[in-house]
């Protein structure tokens, strides 16, 4: 008789931990799933891959959120399913960037893009959500506000805090050709618009628009329905383009959405208002030496016109400049785009929508 409890006892724990197991993987198994995808490419920069629901409409039915701490809660909230809420610490900064839209000479349309910022960690990141566009984005890490001793591919615990980064994107393509970039404007005046509609910040609008905007004219329509907010206490401008060669700036003065027609942004504004033209000297060299580019263009031709801007072309007096930490040239045609890394214009990584499992490659 003991034998038979004894035996049923183990059995009935047995059970008792399959179905810990299951309801661990249930809750957790698309997160660890994407947090062991995180691989480091080198130095300062990893790549990670999340495909599934990763609670941005949970997010938006939420009403979005105001700030950068109101972000992080949320997601501190969602990835632990509720179990813990640590408090969030985003980083500020200021920062330049350029871009670029220009036609093939097939027809074809092609975006380039500068970030630029001081030495800093990035991922990339591959998202198939549950229900939206494919997309390909980029995160600068500073973004994240972790420790120093923070690894994006270190502990599993690390690695969790990495999936932020879906929410934190700084620039992307989805599979529709939509594209766009975050940049500065010309100030540090910050928008906060208040209205009865539901808030984004600065890269949570960026999310939403590769999860959901096919096109230049979805992407004007959907950031109207929402009430924005400056990401890192400054002023911001979106670069959007698409696959038929639509690019447009999207600025906020005084509260209100300008949408200007224009193949080149860098760091000055550029819509008819009364602060067209403020921003730095620098901003207005690497506007004009993009501007002046009249061609076709190809993939070669993005990447000279990026190098060109570059930041390691405006040494600061004190012998210190800003970086250009990533430069990508977008091909919507192909869904294709090349990467290149801290100013290394030799190399290149291939990002690539529609291919599964292995959406970058060296």
């Amino acid at each position: 008789m003991k034998r038979k409890a004894v035996k049923w006892i183990v059995g009935a724990l047995a059970v008792l931990l399959i179905v810990a197991a299951v309801g661990g993987w249930v809750l957790f198994g698309t997160f660890l799933t994407a947090a062991n995808s995180i691989q480091k490419l080198e130095d300062g920069l990893y790549a990670m891959e999340y495909r599934g629901d990763y609670g941005f409409d949970e997010f938006l039915a939420r009403g979005g959120a105001a700030s950068d701490k109101v972000l992080a809660n949320y997601l501190t909230s969602y990835l632990s399913r509720g179990f813990y809420k640590p408090e969030s610490n985003a980083q500020t900064g200021a920062f330049g960037c350029s871009t670029i839209c220009a036609a093939g000479a097939d027809g074809s349309t092609l975006f380039g893009r500068n970030y630029d910022w001081g030495a800093c960690s990035a991922v990339i990141v591959h998202t198939v959500p549950r229900d939206g566009y494919e997309s390909v984005s980029t995160c600068c890490l500073d973004f994240l506000g972790f420790d120093e001793g923070y690894a994006p591919d270190g502990s599993m615990a690390e690695r969790m805090q990495t999936l932020a980064a879906i929410y934190v994107p700084l620039d992307g393509m989805n599979e529709k050709g939509l594209m766009i970039a975050d940049l500065m404007a010309g100030d540090k005046e910050e928008t906060h618009q208040k209205t009865d509609k539901p808030d984004l910040t600065t890269t949570t609008a960026i999310r939403l628009l590769l999860d959901r905007a096919a096109n230049v004219d979805e992407a004007i329509g959907l950031l109207g329905q929402y009430d924005m907010n400056s990401s890192i206490g400054s002023a911001h401008h979106f670069s959007i383009a698409d696959a038929s060669g639509r690019s447009v700036v999207v600025e906020y003065v005084d509260g209100e959405m300008l949408v200007t027609s224009t193949k080149v942004v860098t760091n000055h504004y550029i819509g008819d208002c009364f602060k067209q033209g403020v921003g730095s000297g620098q901003s207005h060299i690497r506007f004009d030496t993009l501007d002046a580019f009249d061609g076709a263009a190809d993939a070669e031709t993005i990447r000279d016109l990026l190098e060109s801007v570059a930041q390691k072309n405006y040494p600061q007096s004190d012998g210190s400049y800003e970086k250009t930490m990533w430069s990508i040239v977008y091909d919507p045609a192909v869904r294709q785009a090349r990467f290149y890394f801290a100013e290394n214009y030799a190399h290149y990584y291939w990002l690539l929508l529609g291919e599964k499992g292995d959406f970058i490659k060296p």
